[in-house]
């Protein structure tokens, strides 16, 4: 059964049948929310592999027997590599060096890693040295290294390649998580991970596959105009996924087949006609046919702080004497036309989509009004809220003095903006009978300029916890459903899914750390979210049941104990997950209030459906059980 089918497939337990001939969508299948995923990276704090050597740290060198100890002695430009980002043999000699060099990687930052027994194994002849937050190492023999890791905050590790031999050269280096030695291969995604992902329809690619500058180790610099081939991408047995290409695309695909979900998918801006067309062949082939790809060319080409803005530019208007953006959109259709082309007989399974600037409408309209109008499905802005630049002014002069409610109150001030922006993208839309399908969103709060400590860090750190974060995406997903004038659901793609606080650089994921435990540490957005996820935009019974009487759950998200206010009528409660497998059935009484465990049952959104004694329903609700 799909996710497609959740609502549906509740019917068939009768809790009622409701005629759902309306003439509008209700307000719950208004909109419909899936999430970005946060980049592979050494320092992510979500966990999609359970080989963390995927979202190791690319190779740096290290000096043997270096006297002074460096980190870093900066010559891994200088070593030699063989297949899959592997060093031909370590050590090294290299000119204009002393010492001879040898590669290593770390993890900067292991909270949420889960504690347990952890197996390092690699094919060919080699040995490691370790240093970092590590207990109890093993070397077992026949390739193997094992040792204890118990989850420190802020932990660290280093594993350094100490030996490799050129005639049998180490390569399929494997840091298994506790317990998956046996299942890696068959299974390579951590489940806590996916668990936390399910209840998403839709999963956006674009940090991932490291849209942004791909391919380009600095964003404003690079060699030439070269197009990159079909070879160059990000390959499966890449020794590490935190590179300048990414998660490999059949990563993505296998996610999306056991997820049954929709994916978004992001071209690289550098992508040849040949690779373009090679990567949509895949997808066509080995992706589910039942589900949808969203595809979209690179990401942001307005925003000048990535490569993508900067390489277009000089290519497409500068060097060929056009205006920007316009010079920007050959390469938007060129991409376009492959995928339409590779797609050709089966259309509906993609959703091409023309990404624009929300509060940019001269630029959005300058692209999307000189694209083909039969080549695009959908306009995709953001839905992000923030304060604007006065109050960021106001919360600057207040200081360590400032509050998580006063972030509140002046986020909601910007409110109006924010809508005004999106308004117009949707004028635009309209005029050229597009949908709207939102490719980022959710709170905007960073400080200006972009990277620095604001003067207001922990009112800005405090929110991300706070209760007015939930009501603000409440308030936020009202209004953007006031937008909706279709019968069809609005997608949200929500930036993004897990991610540490960050005053900085800006604390993006609705979730802190994979399996967070929200007793401790609240999740305001996720809560939010996971209440609002909306319909897959097909208006069925059970949509409209949603729409009934609305009785308050309380907690929700519950760790598994919840109460219910009791009704003025005798009535039976049912706990019932996606699939309609149900839980638990309980008789009560008029005005009774009641209690329910759930503790037992494992981690997702239920629904909780209450029915009168005669079979009528009283009230459909969602929770979400951590």
């Amino acid at each position: 059964m799909t996710k497609k089918t959740i609502f549906s497939a509740l019917i068939f337990f009768n809790l009622i049948i409701i005629n759902a001939a309306v003439a509008q969508l209700p307000d719950s299948c208004k909109i419909r929310i899936g999430t970005n995923l946060a980049g592979v990276s050494d320092y992510s704090r979500e966990l999609p592999f359970v080989n963390v050597m995927k979202n190791a740290r690319e190779w740096y060198t290290k000096g043997v027997n270096d006297p002074t100890y460096q980190w870093d002695t900066g010559y891994v430009d200088s070593l030699t590599f063989g297949a899959n980002g592997y060093p031909t043999h370590i050590p090294q000699s290299v000119n204009g060096s002393n010492l001879q060099h040898m590669v290593a990687t770390v993890w900067d930052g292991t909270d949420g890693w889960p504690s347990g027994r952890y197996t390092l194994l690699w094919d060919g002849t080699g040995d490691f040295d370790f240093w970092g937050d590590y207990s109890n190492l093993t070397f077992v023999g026949a390739n193997r290294y094992e040792f204890d890791y118990m989850n420190p905050a802020n932990g660290i590790l280093q594993i350094t390649m100490a030996l490799s031999d050129i005639n049998d050269p180490v390569s399929n280096m494997r840091l298994l998580m506790p317990g998956t030695e046996n299942t890696y291969l068959t299974q390579p995604f951590y489940q806590e991970w996916l668990d936390e992902l399910d209840p998403f329809s839709t999963i956006r690619f674009m940090d991932w596959g490291h849209t942004n500058s791909w391919g380009q180790e600095d964003p404003y610099t690079w060699d030439n105009s070269t197009l990159a081939d079909w070879s160059d991408r990000a390959q499966v047995d890449d020794y590490t996924y935190t590179t300048t290409k990414g998660v490999p695309y059949e990563l993505m695909i296998e996610l999306m087949n056991l997820l049954d979900a929709d994916g978004w998918v992001c071209i690289p801006h550098t992508a040849s006609s040949d690779y373009i067309s090679n990567m949509s062949n895949l997808f066509r082939d080995t992706c589910d046919p039942d589900l949808e790809i969203y595809v979209e060319y690179s990401n942001e080409i307005w925003n000048w702080i990535f490569g993508q803005a900067q390489w277009l530019n000089k290519y497409g208007c500068e060097d060929q004497n056009i205006s920007w953006p316009e010079g920007v959109v050959p390469y938007i259709q060129n991409a376009l036309d492959l995928w339409t082309t590779s797609f050709s007989s089966e259309l509906d399974r993609i959703t091409r989509v023309a990404a624009v600037q929300t509060s940019w409408l001269d630029v959005s309209e300058r692209m999307l009004y000189n694209l083909v109008p039969t080549s695009f499905d959908a306009v995709s802005p953001t839905f992000y809220f923030s304060f604007d630049d006065v109050s960021e002014g106001v919360l600057d002069n207040l200081g360590a003095s400032a509050t998580a409610a006063d972030i509140a109150y002046h986020s909601r001030l910007g409110m109006e903006e924010n809508m005004d922006g999106l308004r117009g993208i949707k004028t635009i839309a309209d005029s050229l009978s597009k949908p709207l399908a939102f490719y980022e969103g959710g709170q905007h709060f960073t400080p200006t300029p972009f990277g620095v400590t604001p003067t207001y860090e922990n009112a800005l750190m405090d929110i991300q916890r706070d209760s007015s974060m939930y009501n603000m995406y409440n308030e936020w997903f009202d209004s953007i459903r006031t937008v909706n004038t279709s019968n069809e659901a609005m997608l949200l793609m929500h930036f993004s899914f897990v991610s540490p606080r960050s005053a900085q650089y800006g604390s993006w994921g609705m979730l802190e750390l994979v399996g967070q435990d929200l007793t401790t540490i609240p999740a305001p957005k996720y809560q939010a979210i996971m209440e609002n996820l909306g319909c897959d935009g097909t208006l069925t019974d059970v949509d409209v049941l949603l729409e009934t009487e609305c009785i308050n759950l309380y907690p929700n998200p519950t760790n598994g104990i919840f109460q219910i206010k009791g009704y003025t009528s005798d009535y039976t409660i049912q706990v019932l997950d996606g699939s309609g497998t149900i839980y638990q059935t309980i008789t009560a009484i008029a005005n009774e209030d009641v209690i329910i465990n759930i503790s037992s049952i494992p981690s997702g959104l239920y629904f909780v459906a209450i029915t009168s004694n005669s079979n009528n329903i009283i009230s459909l609700q969602k929770i979400l059980k951590y």
